[in-house]
Protein backbone atom coordinates (compact mmCIF):
# COMPACT_ATOMS: atom_id res chain seq x y z
CA UNK A 1 0.00 0.00 0.00
CA UNK A 2 1.63 3.28 -0.84
CA UNK A 3 0.71 6.51 1.17
CA UNK A 4 -0.14 9.61 0.26
CA UNK A 5 2.73 12.01 -0.10
CA UNK A 6 0.75 14.44 2.31
CA UNK A 7 0.40 11.57 5.19
CA UNK A 8 3.91 10.93 4.28
CA UNK A 9 5.54 14.38 4.94
CA UNK A 10 3.30 14.13 8.18
CA UNK A 11 4.95 11.19 9.67
CA UNK A 12 8.14 12.06 8.75
CA UNK A 13 7.92 15.92 10.66
CA UNK A 14 6.43 13.75 13.86
CA UNK A 15 9.20 11.43 13.08
CA UNK A 16 11.83 13.98 12.95
CA UNK A 17 10.89 16.20 15.28
CA UNK A 18 10.15 13.54 18.55
CA UNK A 19 13.13 12.32 17.30
CA UNK A 20 15.40 15.63 17.81
CA UNK A 21 13.62 16.03 21.06
CA UNK A 22 13.95 12.62 23.02
CA UNK A 23 17.37 11.96 21.19
CA UNK A 24 19.76 13.41 23.64
CA UNK A 25 18.35 11.78 26.32
CA UNK A 26 17.90 8.21 24.43
CA UNK A 27 22.13 8.81 22.83
CA UNK A 28 22.86 8.50 27.11
CA UNK A 29 20.28 5.91 28.16
CA UNK A 30 21.39 3.81 25.45
CA UNK A 31 25.30 4.61 25.21
CA UNK A 32 25.01 3.98 29.40
CA UNK A 33 22.55 1.00 29.41
CA UNK A 34 24.62 -0.60 26.70
CA UNK A 35 27.73 -0.63 29.70
CA UNK A 36 25.02 -1.57 32.33
CA UNK A 37 24.69 -4.58 31.04
CA UNK A 38 27.59 -5.58 32.38
CA UNK A 39 26.53 -4.52 35.56
CA UNK A 40 27.85 -7.19 37.97
CA UNK A 41 31.05 -7.50 36.25
CA UNK A 42 31.81 -3.61 36.67
CA UNK A 43 32.09 -4.41 39.96
CA UNK A 44 34.45 -7.14 40.47
CA UNK A 45 36.29 -4.48 37.65
CA UNK A 46 36.30 -1.58 39.80
CA UNK A 47 37.38 -3.62 43.17
CA UNK A 48 41.88 -3.66 43.30
CA UNK A 49 41.59 -7.98 42.75
CA UNK A 50 38.25 -8.29 43.39
CA UNK A 51 38.10 -11.08 40.58
CA UNK A 52 40.66 -12.93 42.91
CA UNK A 53 38.77 -12.97 46.10
CA UNK A 54 37.01 -16.30 47.41
CA UNK A 55 33.60 -16.79 47.78
CA UNK A 56 32.07 -16.64 51.59
CA UNK A 57 29.91 -18.98 52.77
CA UNK A 58 27.08 -19.24 54.13
CA UNK A 59 28.64 -19.22 57.65
CA UNK A 60 30.65 -16.02 56.80
CA UNK A 61 26.99 -13.95 55.65
CA UNK A 62 25.23 -15.41 58.87
CA UNK A 63 28.79 -13.95 61.04
CA UNK A 64 28.01 -10.42 58.97
CA UNK A 65 24.20 -10.35 59.83
CA UNK A 66 24.73 -11.38 63.44
CA UNK A 67 27.31 -8.17 63.96
CA UNK A 68 25.06 -6.16 62.26
CA UNK A 69 22.01 -6.28 64.42
CA UNK A 70 23.99 -6.41 67.26
CA UNK A 71 25.95 -3.22 66.36
CA UNK A 72 23.59 -1.30 64.50
CA UNK A 73 19.41 -1.23 66.11
CA UNK A 74 18.45 0.41 63.23
CA UNK A 75 19.02 -2.77 61.01
CA UNK A 76 16.65 -4.89 62.97
CA UNK A 77 13.82 -2.81 61.48
CA UNK A 78 14.57 -3.30 58.26
CA UNK A 79 17.81 -4.60 56.75
CA UNK A 80 18.61 -6.09 53.49
CA UNK A 81 21.48 -8.97 52.54
CA UNK A 82 23.40 -9.76 49.38
CA UNK A 83 24.48 -13.94 49.63
CA UNK A 84 28.12 -14.70 48.45
CA UNK A 85 28.34 -15.80 44.97
CA UNK A 86 30.93 -15.47 42.22
CA UNK A 87 29.35 -12.26 40.73
CA UNK A 88 29.79 -10.56 44.33
CA UNK A 89 32.22 -13.29 46.10
CA UNK A 90 31.50 -11.54 50.04
CA UNK A 91 28.05 -10.92 51.48
CA UNK A 92 26.77 -7.24 52.10
CA UNK A 93 24.83 -6.17 54.23
CA UNK A 94 23.14 -2.55 53.88
CA UNK A 95 20.00 -0.98 56.06
CA UNK A 96 18.79 2.84 56.64
CA UNK A 97 18.77 4.68 59.65
CA UNK A 98 15.84 6.62 61.34
CA UNK A 99 16.35 9.75 58.74
CA UNK A 100 16.64 7.49 55.53
CA UNK A 101 20.42 7.46 55.51
CA UNK A 102 21.75 4.27 53.77
CA UNK A 103 24.37 1.90 55.20
CA UNK A 104 26.37 -0.80 53.84
CA UNK A 105 28.44 -3.91 55.97
CA UNK A 106 31.24 -6.59 54.47
CA UNK A 107 33.23 -8.61 56.63
CA UNK A 108 36.14 -6.31 56.27
CA UNK A 109 33.53 -3.55 57.27
CA UNK A 110 31.73 -4.49 60.60
CA UNK A 111 31.56 -0.61 61.48
CA UNK A 112 29.79 0.36 58.24
CA UNK A 113 30.01 2.80 55.60
CA UNK A 114 27.32 5.11 53.87
CA UNK A 115 29.62 4.30 50.49
CA UNK A 116 28.46 1.15 48.90
CA UNK A 117 31.71 -1.06 48.39
CA UNK A 118 32.83 -1.28 44.84
CA UNK A 119 29.16 -0.44 43.02
CA UNK A 120 29.98 3.15 42.96
CA UNK A 121 30.68 3.08 39.19
CA UNK A 122 28.31 0.57 38.11
CA UNK A 123 25.65 2.48 40.19
CA UNK A 124 26.52 5.83 38.15
CA UNK A 125 26.41 4.11 34.73
CA UNK A 126 23.07 2.58 35.68
CA UNK A 127 21.85 6.15 37.03
CA UNK A 128 23.19 7.86 33.88
CA UNK A 129 20.52 5.06 31.98
CA UNK A 130 17.69 5.23 33.86
CA UNK A 131 17.49 8.74 34.78
CA UNK A 132 20.32 10.44 33.33
CA UNK A 133 21.97 10.91 36.81
CA UNK A 134 19.15 13.33 37.85
CA UNK A 135 17.63 11.88 41.59
CA UNK A 136 13.77 10.85 41.25
CA UNK A 137 12.57 13.81 38.39
CA UNK A 138 14.79 11.57 36.22
CA UNK A 139 13.15 8.49 36.41
CA UNK A 140 10.13 10.26 35.43
CA UNK A 141 11.67 12.31 32.84
CA UNK A 142 12.71 9.15 31.04
CA UNK A 143 9.77 7.24 31.18
CA UNK A 144 7.88 10.35 29.08
CA UNK A 145 11.49 9.83 26.60
CA UNK A 146 10.26 6.61 26.37
CA UNK A 147 6.67 7.43 25.04
CA UNK A 148 8.48 9.81 22.61
CA UNK A 149 10.49 6.86 21.44
CA UNK A 150 7.67 4.64 20.97
CA UNK A 151 5.92 7.30 18.85
CA UNK A 152 9.21 7.56 16.75
CA UNK A 153 9.44 4.09 16.36
CA UNK A 154 5.87 4.23 14.63
CA UNK A 155 6.33 6.98 12.76
CA UNK A 156 9.72 5.14 11.55
CA UNK A 157 7.97 2.24 10.75
CA UNK A 158 5.14 4.00 8.55
CA UNK A 159 7.82 5.74 6.58
CA UNK A 160 10.46 2.99 5.93
CA UNK A 161 7.65 -0.12 5.47
CA UNK A 162 6.81 0.90 1.84
CA UNK A 163 10.18 0.49 0.91
CA UNK A 164 11.05 -1.43 3.69
CA UNK A 165 13.73 -4.22 1.86
CA UNK A 166 14.97 -1.28 -0.31
CA UNK A 167 16.26 0.35 2.95
CA UNK A 168 17.46 -2.53 4.54
CA UNK A 169 20.71 -3.60 2.06
CA UNK A 170 21.50 -0.21 0.85
CA UNK A 171 24.17 1.11 2.07
CA UNK A 172 26.11 3.24 -0.33
CA UNK A 173 29.64 4.72 0.15
CA UNK A 174 31.18 7.62 -0.95
CA UNK A 175 31.16 11.37 -1.54
CA UNK A 176 27.59 12.02 -0.62
CA UNK A 177 28.15 11.04 2.72
CA UNK A 178 24.45 12.81 3.61
CA UNK A 179 23.38 9.66 2.21
CA UNK A 180 25.71 7.04 3.30
CA UNK A 181 24.49 8.13 7.05
CA UNK A 182 21.24 8.14 6.03
CA UNK A 183 21.20 4.32 4.76
CA UNK A 184 23.31 3.83 7.93
CA UNK A 185 20.30 5.37 10.35
CA UNK A 186 17.90 3.32 8.45
CA UNK A 187 19.67 -0.25 8.76
CA UNK A 188 20.22 0.02 12.20
CA UNK A 189 16.49 0.97 13.06
CA UNK A 190 14.93 -1.88 10.59
CA UNK A 191 17.61 -4.64 11.97
CA UNK A 192 16.94 -3.39 15.64
CA UNK A 193 13.67 -2.33 15.62
CA UNK A 194 12.30 -5.71 17.64
CA UNK A 195 14.49 -4.93 20.13
CA UNK A 196 13.55 -1.13 19.81
CA UNK A 197 9.94 -1.65 20.46
CA UNK A 198 10.89 -4.02 23.51
CA UNK A 199 13.38 -1.30 24.77
CA UNK A 200 10.32 1.59 24.38
CA UNK A 201 7.26 -0.66 26.16
CA UNK A 202 9.75 -1.99 29.16
CA UNK A 203 11.16 1.58 29.77
CA UNK A 204 7.87 3.43 30.25
CA UNK A 205 6.26 0.57 32.24
CA UNK A 206 9.36 0.63 34.41
CA UNK A 207 9.70 4.21 34.93
CA UNK A 208 6.52 4.81 34.67
CA UNK A 209 4.52 2.31 36.43
CA UNK A 210 3.92 4.33 39.72
CA UNK A 211 2.34 7.51 38.22
CA UNK A 212 0.24 5.39 36.15
CA UNK A 213 -1.07 3.45 39.43
CA UNK A 214 -1.44 7.21 41.01
CA UNK A 215 -3.37 8.05 38.12
CA UNK A 216 -5.66 5.39 38.28
CA UNK A 217 -5.87 5.22 42.09
CA UNK A 218 -9.63 6.50 42.56
CA UNK A 219 -10.71 4.37 39.89
CA UNK A 220 -9.42 1.30 40.77
CA UNK A 221 -7.64 1.36 44.04
CA UNK A 222 -10.51 3.41 45.43
CA UNK A 223 -7.69 6.08 47.10
CA UNK A 224 -6.20 2.96 48.71
CA UNK A 225 -2.95 3.31 46.59
CA UNK A 226 -0.52 3.27 49.41
CA UNK A 227 -1.89 0.29 51.62
CA UNK A 228 -2.05 -1.92 48.13
CA UNK A 229 1.26 -0.79 46.60
CA UNK A 230 3.50 -3.24 49.27
CA UNK A 231 1.50 -6.33 48.11
CA UNK A 232 1.75 -5.71 44.55
CA UNK A 233 5.82 -4.75 44.88
CA UNK A 234 6.52 -7.12 47.33
CA UNK A 235 6.46 -10.73 48.52
CA UNK A 236 6.62 -10.53 52.37
CA UNK A 237 3.08 -8.73 53.36
CA UNK A 238 3.42 -5.42 55.75
CA UNK A 239 3.03 -6.64 59.51
CA UNK A 240 3.97 -4.58 62.83
CA UNK A 241 6.48 -5.80 65.55
CA UNK A 242 4.70 -7.42 68.23
CA UNK A 243 6.74 -6.35 70.87
CA UNK A 244 7.54 -9.87 71.62
CA UNK A 245 10.96 -10.63 71.65
CA UNK A 246 11.78 -14.15 70.08
CA UNK A 247 15.39 -15.84 68.77
CA UNK A 248 15.50 -15.45 64.82
CA UNK A 249 16.38 -18.31 62.47
CA UNK A 250 19.96 -19.22 61.08
CA UNK A 251 20.58 -18.42 57.40
CA UNK A 252 20.94 -22.03 56.53
CA UNK A 253 17.39 -22.65 57.31
CA UNK A 254 16.22 -19.94 55.65
CA UNK A 255 17.94 -20.95 52.39
CA UNK A 256 16.64 -24.26 52.55
CA UNK A 257 13.47 -23.35 53.24
CA UNK A 258 13.14 -21.47 50.45
CA UNK A 259 14.73 -24.13 47.99
CA UNK A 260 12.29 -26.53 49.29
CA UNK A 261 9.69 -24.75 48.41
CA UNK A 262 10.42 -24.02 44.85
CA UNK A 263 11.05 -27.49 44.40
CA UNK A 264 7.61 -27.92 45.75
CA UNK A 265 6.49 -25.49 43.24
CA UNK A 266 7.56 -27.51 40.68
CA UNK A 267 11.14 -25.59 40.21
CA UNK A 268 14.15 -27.73 39.54
CA UNK A 269 16.40 -25.14 40.63
CA UNK A 270 16.44 -21.74 42.78
CA UNK A 271 19.25 -19.99 43.89
CA UNK A 272 18.99 -17.35 46.69
CA UNK A 273 20.46 -14.03 45.54
CA UNK A 274 19.50 -11.54 48.20
CA UNK A 275 17.28 -11.18 51.64
CA UNK A 276 15.11 -8.63 53.40
CA UNK A 277 14.46 -9.35 56.94
CA UNK A 278 12.38 -7.03 58.57
CA UNK A 279 11.79 -6.70 62.76
CA UNK A 280 14.69 -9.11 63.52
CA UNK A 281 14.46 -10.61 66.86
CA UNK A 282 10.53 -10.09 67.73
CA UNK A 283 7.73 -12.68 67.35
CA UNK A 284 6.32 -10.77 63.50
CA UNK A 285 9.66 -11.19 61.86
CA UNK A 286 9.42 -11.68 58.02
CA UNK A 287 12.16 -12.48 55.68
CA UNK A 288 11.94 -12.81 51.92
CA UNK A 289 14.29 -14.26 50.18
CA UNK A 290 14.74 -13.88 46.01
CA UNK A 291 16.29 -15.76 44.03
CA UNK A 292 17.00 -17.02 40.16
CA UNK A 293 15.26 -19.91 38.86
CA UNK A 294 17.63 -21.01 35.97
CA UNK A 295 15.99 -21.52 31.98
CA UNK A 296 12.76 -19.59 33.08
CA UNK A 297 11.39 -16.26 31.52
CA UNK A 298 11.35 -13.86 34.48
CA UNK A 299 13.61 -15.67 36.55
CA UNK A 300 13.72 -13.55 39.65
CA UNK A 301 11.58 -14.87 42.26
CA UNK A 302 10.88 -14.53 46.15
CA UNK A 303 9.76 -16.91 48.88
CA UNK A 304 8.75 -15.21 52.04
CA UNK A 305 8.75 -16.61 55.43
CA UNK A 306 8.27 -16.02 59.06
CA UNK A 307 11.70 -15.39 60.29
CA UNK A 308 11.97 -17.46 63.76
CA UNK A 309 9.86 -20.61 62.29
CA UNK A 310 10.76 -20.84 58.29
CA UNK A 311 7.16 -21.23 57.89
CA UNK A 312 6.13 -20.23 54.49
CA UNK A 313 4.14 -16.86 54.52
CA UNK A 314 3.61 -15.74 50.50
CA UNK A 315 5.38 -16.80 47.57
CA UNK A 316 5.88 -15.08 43.80
CA UNK A 317 7.91 -17.82 42.05
CA UNK A 318 8.04 -18.60 38.03
CA UNK A 319 4.98 -20.11 37.00
CA UNK A 320 3.25 -19.28 39.77
CA UNK A 321 2.91 -15.77 40.50
CA UNK A 322 0.38 -12.75 39.91
CA UNK A 323 -0.09 -10.98 36.77
CA UNK A 324 1.57 -7.70 38.56
CA UNK A 325 4.60 -9.76 39.99
CA UNK A 326 4.85 -11.92 36.77
CA UNK A 327 4.62 -8.44 34.22
CA UNK A 328 7.53 -6.58 36.35
CA UNK A 329 9.35 -9.58 36.43
CA UNK A 330 9.59 -10.14 32.98
CA UNK A 331 9.70 -6.70 31.69
CA UNK A 332 12.99 -5.84 34.17
CA UNK A 333 14.77 -9.28 33.10
CA UNK A 334 13.52 -8.21 29.07
CA UNK A 335 14.68 -4.76 29.54
CA UNK A 336 18.40 -5.31 30.62
CA UNK A 337 19.13 -8.79 29.20
CA UNK A 338 19.58 -10.88 32.49
CA UNK A 339 17.65 -13.40 30.87
CA UNK A 340 20.75 -15.17 28.89
CA UNK A 341 23.87 -16.01 28.85
CA UNK A 342 27.10 -13.67 28.00
CA UNK A 343 25.77 -13.72 24.03
CA UNK A 344 22.96 -12.19 25.09
CA UNK A 345 24.95 -9.34 27.48
CA UNK A 346 27.21 -9.01 23.61
CA UNK A 347 23.63 -9.28 22.01
CA UNK A 348 22.11 -6.35 24.04
CA UNK A 349 25.79 -4.02 24.40
CA UNK A 350 25.94 -3.94 20.50
CA UNK A 351 21.82 -2.98 20.35
CA UNK A 352 23.02 -0.22 22.88
CA UNK A 353 25.49 1.10 20.83
CA UNK A 354 23.80 1.16 18.01
CA UNK A 355 20.99 2.35 19.24
CA UNK A 356 23.19 5.65 20.72
CA UNK A 357 24.56 6.06 16.79
CA UNK A 358 20.79 5.92 15.71
CA UNK A 359 19.92 9.28 17.77
CA UNK A 360 23.41 10.98 17.35
CA UNK A 361 22.98 10.59 13.22
CA UNK A 362 19.43 11.39 13.37
CA UNK A 363 20.37 14.67 14.71
CA UNK A 364 23.37 14.50 12.46
CA UNK A 365 20.78 14.50 9.09
CA UNK A 366 18.43 16.86 10.57
CA UNK A 367 21.67 19.34 10.36
CA UNK A 368 22.46 18.50 6.91
CA UNK A 369 18.74 18.96 6.01
CA UNK A 370 18.77 22.06 6.54
CA UNK A 371 22.28 23.18 5.18
CA UNK A 372 22.49 26.61 3.19
CA UNK A 373 24.31 24.87 0.35
CA UNK A 374 24.75 28.48 -1.87
CA UNK A 375 26.22 30.11 1.19
CA UNK A 376 29.20 29.64 3.61
CA UNK A 377 27.70 30.89 6.88
CA UNK A 378 24.79 28.56 8.08
CA UNK A 379 22.16 29.33 10.00
CA UNK A 380 22.28 29.72 13.97
CA UNK A 381 19.67 27.42 14.51
CA UNK A 382 21.92 24.51 13.02
CA UNK A 383 25.22 25.86 14.55
CA UNK A 384 23.69 25.74 17.49
CA UNK A 385 22.18 21.98 16.71
CA UNK A 386 25.44 20.86 16.05
CA UNK A 387 27.23 21.95 19.21
CA UNK A 388 24.68 20.60 21.76
CA UNK A 389 24.83 17.76 20.05
CA UNK A 390 28.31 16.95 20.00
CA UNK A 391 28.86 18.67 23.26
CA UNK A 392 25.90 16.37 25.13
CA UNK A 393 26.90 12.93 23.32
CA UNK A 394 30.45 13.15 22.59
CA UNK A 395 30.77 15.09 26.23
CA UNK A 396 29.20 12.02 27.93
CA UNK A 397 31.02 9.22 25.68
CA UNK A 398 34.32 11.12 27.76
CA UNK A 399 32.85 11.79 30.89
CA UNK A 400 31.96 7.76 31.06
CA UNK A 401 35.36 7.11 30.09
CA UNK A 402 36.77 9.38 32.56
CA UNK A 403 34.41 7.77 35.59
CA UNK A 404 36.17 4.56 34.58
CA UNK A 405 39.72 6.03 35.11
CA UNK A 406 38.50 7.93 38.32
CA UNK A 407 37.08 4.80 39.68
CA UNK A 408 40.66 3.14 39.75
CA UNK A 409 42.40 6.03 41.05
CA UNK A 410 39.95 6.62 44.02
CA UNK A 411 39.94 3.22 44.91
CA UNK A 412 43.86 3.23 45.06
CA UNK A 413 44.55 6.79 46.18
CA UNK A 414 40.68 8.05 47.57
CA UNK A 415 41.21 6.95 51.19
CA UNK A 416 44.71 8.91 51.56
CA UNK A 417 43.28 12.02 49.81
CA UNK A 418 39.99 12.02 52.09
CA UNK A 419 37.65 11.58 48.86
CA UNK A 420 35.27 8.62 48.87
CA UNK A 421 35.29 6.71 45.49
CA UNK A 422 31.49 7.28 44.92
CA UNK A 423 32.28 10.98 45.45
CA UNK A 424 35.52 10.98 43.31
CA UNK A 425 33.78 9.09 40.53
CA UNK A 426 30.51 10.90 39.98
CA UNK A 427 32.48 14.78 40.82
CA UNK A 428 34.67 13.50 37.97
CA UNK A 429 32.11 12.41 35.28
CA UNK A 430 29.68 15.08 35.78
CA UNK A 431 33.20 17.91 35.52
CA UNK A 432 34.10 16.18 32.50
CA UNK A 433 30.52 16.31 30.75
CA UNK A 434 30.27 19.84 31.56
CA UNK A 435 33.19 20.61 30.93
CA UNK A 436 32.97 19.42 27.09
CA UNK A 437 29.38 21.38 26.85
CA UNK A 438 31.38 24.34 27.31
CA UNK A 439 33.83 23.55 25.10
CA UNK A 440 31.56 22.34 22.43
CA UNK A 441 30.14 25.73 22.66
CA UNK A 442 33.18 27.90 22.33
CA UNK A 443 34.48 25.97 19.63
CA UNK A 444 33.01 26.03 15.84
CA UNK A 445 31.20 22.26 15.69
CA UNK A 446 33.42 20.56 13.28
CA UNK A 447 36.61 21.23 15.24
CA UNK A 448 34.69 20.55 18.59
CA UNK A 449 33.42 17.13 17.41
CA UNK A 450 37.41 16.40 15.56
CA UNK A 451 38.68 17.54 19.45
CA UNK A 452 35.67 15.65 21.54
CA UNK A 453 36.03 12.58 19.37
CA UNK A 454 39.63 12.41 19.92
CA UNK A 455 39.55 13.37 23.73
CA UNK A 456 37.86 10.07 24.12
CA UNK A 457 39.67 8.09 22.45
CA UNK A 458 41.97 8.95 24.80
CA UNK A 459 40.61 8.38 27.33
CA UNK A 460 38.78 5.70 26.65
CA UNK A 461 42.17 3.81 26.11
CA UNK A 462 43.12 5.09 29.44
CA UNK A 463 40.88 2.43 31.36
CA UNK A 464 42.85 -0.65 31.08
CA UNK A 465 45.70 1.12 31.36
CA UNK A 466 44.68 2.88 34.81
CA UNK A 467 43.37 -0.62 35.56
CA UNK A 468 46.52 -2.61 34.92
CA UNK A 469 48.52 -0.10 36.09
CA UNK A 470 46.55 0.89 39.89
CA UNK A 471 45.74 -3.10 40.08
CA UNK A 472 48.24 -5.37 38.64
CA UNK A 473 45.49 -6.50 36.65
CA UNK A 474 46.61 -5.94 33.20
CA UNK A 475 44.09 -7.48 30.10
CA UNK A 476 46.72 -9.76 28.68
CA UNK A 477 47.33 -11.15 32.55
CA UNK A 478 43.48 -11.60 33.06
CA UNK A 479 43.07 -13.49 29.90
CA UNK A 480 45.79 -15.92 31.49
CA UNK A 481 43.99 -16.19 34.64
CA UNK A 482 41.06 -16.65 33.42
CA UNK A 483 39.26 -13.34 34.45
CA UNK A 484 37.48 -13.45 31.14
CA UNK A 485 35.25 -10.75 32.61
CA UNK A 486 37.71 -8.26 33.36
CA UNK A 487 39.62 -8.82 30.27
CA UNK A 488 36.80 -8.06 28.05
CA UNK A 489 35.46 -4.68 29.84
CA UNK A 490 39.64 -3.36 29.16
CA UNK A 491 39.71 -4.88 25.56
CA UNK A 492 36.26 -3.61 24.96
CA UNK A 493 37.21 -0.27 25.95
CA UNK A 494 40.81 -0.35 23.67
CA UNK A 495 38.06 -1.56 20.89
CA UNK A 496 35.68 1.17 21.69
CA UNK A 497 38.95 3.57 21.67
CA UNK A 498 39.75 2.93 18.07
CA UNK A 499 36.06 3.58 17.16
CA UNK A 500 36.05 6.87 19.02
CA UNK A 501 40.04 7.38 16.83
CA UNK A 502 38.50 5.64 13.27
CA UNK A 503 35.15 8.78 13.35
CA UNK A 504 37.96 11.52 14.39
CA UNK A 505 39.60 10.48 11.52
CA UNK A 506 36.48 10.66 9.38
CA UNK A 507 34.89 14.10 10.63
CA UNK A 508 38.53 15.52 9.94
CA UNK A 509 38.11 13.84 6.72
CA UNK A 510 34.86 15.28 5.85
CA UNK A 511 36.23 18.62 7.33
CA UNK A 512 38.78 19.03 4.28
CA UNK A 513 37.24 17.35 1.62
CA UNK A 514 33.67 17.36 2.06
CA UNK A 515 30.72 20.08 0.76
CA UNK A 516 32.33 23.74 1.85
CA UNK A 517 28.92 25.24 2.68
CA UNK A 518 28.48 23.38 6.21
CA UNK A 519 28.39 23.53 9.61
CA UNK A 520 30.81 20.22 9.69
CA UNK A 521 33.24 21.84 6.91
CA UNK A 522 36.34 24.06 8.03
CA UNK A 523 36.46 27.68 6.82
CA UNK A 524 38.50 28.05 3.78
CA UNK A 525 42.23 29.66 4.32
CA UNK A 526 42.35 32.94 3.15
Amino acid sequence: MKLKSSTLRTFTTLHTWVGLVAGFALFVAFYAGAITVFHHDLMVWQSPHGAEQPVGTLDDAQHLLDETLKRHPDARTWVGMMFPSEESAQPLVYWPDAKGTWYYATPDDLAGSTEPPAAALAELVNALHYSLGIPVAGIYLMGIVSLLYGVALVSGIVIHLPRLVEDLFALRPGRNLKRFWQDAHNIIGVLGLPMHVMFAVTGALLCLSMVVAAALNPLIYGGKLMVAMPAALDTAPQVAAAGTPQAPGRLAMWHARAQEEARRQGLDAFEPVYLKLTHAGDANALVEITGEAPRTLGALGAVALNANTGELVASQLPGNRDANHATLSIAYLLHFGEYGNAWVQWLYFLLGTGGAFLFYSGNLLWIESRRKRRQAEQGAAQVWMAKATVGFCLGVCVAISAAFVASQVFEAKGAAWGIGVSTGINVACFAVWAACLAWAALRPPVRAAIELLSAAAVVTALVPVAHGALTGAWLWQSAAAGHTALFAIDAGALAMAAGFAWLARVTRLRARIGEPNSVWALPARA
